[in-house]
Formats: structure tokens, C-alpha cells, sequence
């Protein structure tokens, strides 16, 4: 018999790899399938317009109404809502439907987290444990499952658009205007690229949307409905709204939190590069859409992979090391993808590029989260709607400005924002080590727990 707490654990975890097995294949796919007027790119941009929105207020109101569990519900049928769009795509239908998966995606991750934690820490009192520990061992299942999704959705979306007729070779002239070189002005060469017949699309948005409605139902009737014990101990508190919003920005005084908004900034860059730049001008364009999901799936394995190796690696390490790792190692790509024409005779330097690219996105989902945890111990939800807050910045000005800018351009503000945020860390890591060193000429015990927190890293 399996315990209660491990079995709901295990179904939010597949219900969200059914969601997101539909959502990240989509999500590689639209730079591509819609490159038109930028339509594609333009969703994502206003999908995460949505989601800075509702970050800011949604999440608690929604939580408070109608519990973890429903929450989750309702916000699963938002992204299935963008799966049907796609079925029919133009600006009225992508749009609003990409406008209310952004309005749904912060619930569904403030109620997922709230769930486990909420899990966890019954659990750990049942049997005697403590917290943090039953947690981090929940929230590895969860992250270890849902990772996968990224593998399962682009392995169906390159198994269905390999049913393609063969076909001829890309034309010399195209792939010279693939990779950096690649300005989407010239957007009606890039339709010579052939698109996937529309039986072949639609065969894989019914998967993908079958595959949401299925993570719908999954939650629907397995997962159990829980109560906060702590929430209703501390009585109804009537200001959800405003004091979330208030704290939020009030965090903003933190001289530390504004440096470190740059982090989150980077992470939504270079994900939006990588989902609508890499994708387009590398892979469908001297490639074909067919290896577009195969690419990723490379980027998501080692992603997953890396998550878990660099948490028992930075126990040993600590967290500036990692962060150097995926400084330098995004470093180096960027100035590779710079100067490297894409020809479809280096098939292995496309897969060499996004796993590369997924072991440096493995230091910031894995350091960022832990790193905000660790400085802002007092105000963690702040910091984590904070968080979100930038990151979902990150991707809307990097869609936005994906449709009219050259890729070298985009690769330069790369490399110019990876080099700012470097700089800002260092200055929060700096401003930390001086308050650690400073309590320590007073009283011989602080250094050792200064030592203990950043090991726990």
C-alpha cells in the first residue's frame, strides 16, 4: 500500500507530464509553423504577457477560492484552450488563447508548489522528519517526471513530422541565409522550407490536445483536495490581494533582489532564443521542421539530467562554481553560434548546441530557485512572484523583438546581458560574503553557519 501523500505526489506529477508534453512541443513549434508575419513568435510574446499579469495578483485569489486542487484544474483547461487554437491558427484565435494560458500558467505553478509543500510538511509530521528534507524529496520526484515532458513532446512532434515525403535537399542559396546571418525580412524564403502537410499537423495537435484533456481528467478524479492546516489556524486574513502585490514590489527595495532580477531577466532570454531562434533559423532552416524536435529532446535530457547532478554537485562545489560553469559555457556558444554557418552535413554540432545549452539552463533553473530560497528565507513567496516576474519579462521583450531583429543582433544582446547579470551576481555574492564577514569579528560562531548555508546550496 503506498502512502497517501507519495501517491498524490505522483499524480500531479503526470498529470503535469501529460500537460506540458502538449505544451513544450507546441511551444518549440511555433516560430516555425507560424512563421508568417512573426505570428508564431508574437503568441509566445503575448502568452507571456499573460503571465506577467497574472503572477502579480492571480495566484492567491484563485488558491483562496477555490483551493489547490481546483485551481489546477482550472488552469490545465487554459492550456488545453491553447491546443485548440493552434487547430485553426490565426491572430484570433493564437492570441487570446495564448492570453489565457499565460493567465493560467502562474496559478497552475503557485498551486502545484503550495500543494507539495503543503504535502511534504504533513508528511514530514506524521512520520517524524524533518520538512525540508521530505520536500526536497518530493519536489525531485516532481521536477525528475515533469522534465521528461520536454523529451515526450518533441519525440512525437519529430515521429509525426517525419511521416514528410523525402525530401530534396535544401537549396545552397537558403542556407546561406541560415543561422546569424538569418533576417526574418526575408521571411518568404523561409516558407521554401517545406511545411508539414495539414493532415500531419492536425494528427499531431489531436495528440497533443488528447494529451492535455487527459491531465485534465487525471487530476480531476485522483488527486485529493487538501487543506492548509496552518492557513486555517491563522484565521481568515481578509488582504490577499494587495499585500501579495505590495510585498512583491516592496521586496524591490532590496538593494540585493535588484541585482538579482537580472538573473531571471537572462533565463527568459536565452529560453526564448533558444525555443524561437534556434529552432527557426538553425534547425527548421537548414534542417526541416521534422529534426525540431529531436534537437530539443537533447536540450531536455541533459537539462534534466544536469538538474539532478547539480544538486548533490553543489553541496561539494558551491553555487559559484556552477554559476561560472554556465556562464563560461554560455559564453562559448554564443560566440560560436555567431560565427558557425549551419549546414545540414554537421547534423551533430545542431544536437552538440542545445545540449550545450542545456547543461548551462541547468545552472539557472537549479541555482536561481535555490539561491532566491537561501537570501530571501523570510519573504520566499515575494521573491519567488518576483522572480517569475522577470523572468516572464525576459521572455516577452525577447519574442517581441524576435520578429524584426537579425539573429547576430539577438545573439550581441545576449552576450551583452550575460555579461551584466555575471557582473550584478558577483556584486550580490560580494555584498554577502562582506555581511557574513562583518558579524564574525564580534561573535566566533556566525562564520560557521555562513559556512553550513552555503554548503546546503
Amino acid at each position: 500500500m503506498m502512502e497517501r501523500s507519495l501517491k498524490n505526489v505522483l499524480v500531479v506529477s503526470f498529470g503535469f507530464l501529460l500537460l506540458f508534453t502538449a505544451y513544450g512541443g507546441l511551444q518549440s513549434l511555433q516560430s516555425s509553423l507560424y512563421s508568417e508575419e512573426g505570428l508564431g513568435v508574437t503568441a509566445l510574446s503575448t502568452l507571456y504577457g499573460g503571465v506577467l499579469l497574472s503572477s502579480m495578483f492571480l495566484p492567491p485569489l484563485l488558491i483562496k477560492k477555490f483551493g489547490c486542487k481546483w485551481t489546477i484544474v482550472i488552469s490545465m483547461c487554459c492550456y488545453v484552450a491553447f491546443s485548440l487554437g493552434n487547430f485553426y491558427a490565426s491572430w484570433y484565435t493564437l492570441i487570446p488563447t495564448s492570453i489565457l494560458l499565460g493567465l493560467g500558467a502562474a496559478p497552475l505553478w503557485s498551486a502545484q508548489c503550495t500543494y507539495l509543500t503543503i504535502t511534504g510538511n504533513t508528511q514530514a509530521e506524521k512520520v517524524g522528519k524533518v520538512g525540508r528534507d521530505v520536500l526536497n524529496q518530493y519536489f525531485g520526484i516532481f521536477f525528475l517526471i515533469f522534465q521528461s515532458s520536454g523529451v515526450w513532446g518533441n519525440l512525437i512532434s519529430s515521429l509525426v513530422f517525419g511521416q514528410m515525403p523525402t525530401q530534396e535537399a535544401i537549396p545552397e542559396e537558403q542556407l546561406l541565409s541560415c543561422g546569424a546571418s538569418d533576417c526574418l525580412m526575408a521571411a518568404a524564403s523561409t516558407n521554401s522550407t517545406q511545411r508539414p502537410s495539414q493532415m500531419l499537423v492536425y494528427t499531431l495537435l489531436g495528440i497533443y490536445t488528447g494529451s492535455g484533456i487527459l491531465a485534465v481528467l487525471l487530476i480531476a478524479m485522483f488527486l485529493e483536495p487538501i487543506k492548509d492546516a496552518q492557513q486555517e489556524s491563522e484565521g481568515e486574513k481578509k488582504l490577499p490581494f494587495w499585500s501579495t502585490l505590495l510585498s512583491t514590489l516592496r521586496l524591490l527595495r532590496d538593494k540585493r533582489l535588484c541585482l538579482l532580477g537580472l538573473l531571471p531577466l537572462y533565463s527568459g532570454f536565452e529560453q526564448a532564443f533558444l525555443a524561437g531562434d534556434y529552432t527557426r533559423s538553425y534547425t527548421t532552416c537548414a534542417l526541416g521542421i521534422q529534426f525540431v524536435g529531436y534537437v530539443m529532446i537533447c536540450f531536455s535530457a541533459t537539462n534534466s539530467l544536469c538538474s539532478v547532478l547539480y544538486g548533490s554537485l553543489s553541496q561539494h562545489t558551491g553555487r559559484i562554481a556552477l554559476y561560472a560553469l554556465g556562464a563560461v559555457t554560455h559564453l562559448s556558444c554564443i560566440i560560436a553560434l555567431l560565427l558557425w554557418k549551419p549546414h545540414p552535413h554537421q547534423l551533430a554540432v545542431f544536437f552538440v548546441f542545445s545540449g550545450l545549452w542545456g547543461v548551462a539552463d541547468a545552472v539557472w533553473q537549479t541555482q536561481n530557485n535555490a539561491l532566491y530560497g537561501v537570501l530571501f528565507e523570510k519573504n520566499k513567496e515575494a521573491a519567488f512572484a518576483n522572480y517569475r516576474l522577470w523572468e516572464a519579462l525576459g521572455f516577452v521583450i525577447a519574442f517581441g523583438y524576435s520578429t524584426f531583429l537579425c539573429v547576430n543582433i539577438k545573439l550581441y544582446i545576449l552576450l551583452g546581458v550575460l555579461s551584466l547579470t555575471m557582473l550584478a551576481y558577483g556584486a550580490v555574492e560580494y555584498l554577502e560574503a562582506k555581511n557574513l564577514a562583518r558579524p564574525a569579528a564580534s561573535e566566533q560562531t556566525k562564520p560557521a553557519e555562513g559556512a553550513g548555508a552555503e554548503t546546503a546550496m
